[in-house]
Parts: structure tokens; sequence; C-alpha cells
């Protein structure tokens, strides 16, 4: 059974910095893509990143790109989401899911495990 556990949310102002986490039990982390994604009130889930197996690829929405940083530890299991400058507009619930399909992909169908969210709001 794999489980993701994402930490690393909270309140912050416009302008500053979170860091969010996402450990991943099993032996399949290093297998498999991970990316992120958010889904405000009212609105669908939205891509945010993703980063293949080794993690020397990496990909944005537009966006993030230029403000967030998606980086993995396969020693640890962990993603990671490092969002500087940001902006109410960022405000959602933050999801971090694995992904067994090995080319780039936006669409949450193809992504396979997910975690329960955690909560990002900026306040202006």
């Amino acid at each position: 059974q794999v489980q993701l556990v994402e930490s690393g949310g909270g309140l912050v102002q416009a302008g500053g910095s979170l860091r969010l986490s996402c450990a991943v039990s099993g032996r399949i982390f290093s297998s498999y893509a991970m990316g992120w994604f958010r889904q405000a009130p009212g609105k669908e889930r939205e891509f945010v990143a993703r980063i293949n197996r080794s993690g020397g690829a990496t990909y944005y929405a537009d966006s993030v790109k230029g403000r967030f940083t998606i980086s993995r530890d396969n020693a640890k299991n962990t993603v990671y989401l490092q969002m500087n400058s940001l902006k109410p507009e960022d405000t959602a619930v933050y999801y971090c899911a694995v992904s067994r399909v090995y080319y780039y992909t936006r669409n949450p169908d193809d992504y396979d495990y997910w975690g329960q969210g955690t909560q990002v709001t900026v306040a202006s």
C-alpha cells in the first residue's frame, strides 16, 4: 500500500514563502515521477509541477514558473515544493501524487496515488 503524507502548509502573507514536503511510503518512490497539484474552492484540481524519477527534469505550470521549485530526495522518499513570492491566488489545498507514466503529463488521471492535501492560504 502506497501512502503519501503532505506537510508544510499554512498561512502566509503575500510575498512570503512556504516549503511543502511529501513523504511517500513503500519502495516505489525512486521508480516513478512525482507531481504537485492544487485545488481552490469551487475550482478544478490543477497541475502545479512535476519531477521525473531522477530529479533531472522538472516541469511547471505557467502560473508558478519562476516562483516555485520542485525537488526530490530519493534517499528520504520525499518530494518538496518550495514556494516563493506567494500570491493570494496561490491559495488552495496542495496535493502530491505519484505518476507511473514516464512522459510529461499534467492530467490528474495519469497520477495513481494521492496524498490527503495540505492547505496553503496567502493573505493579501
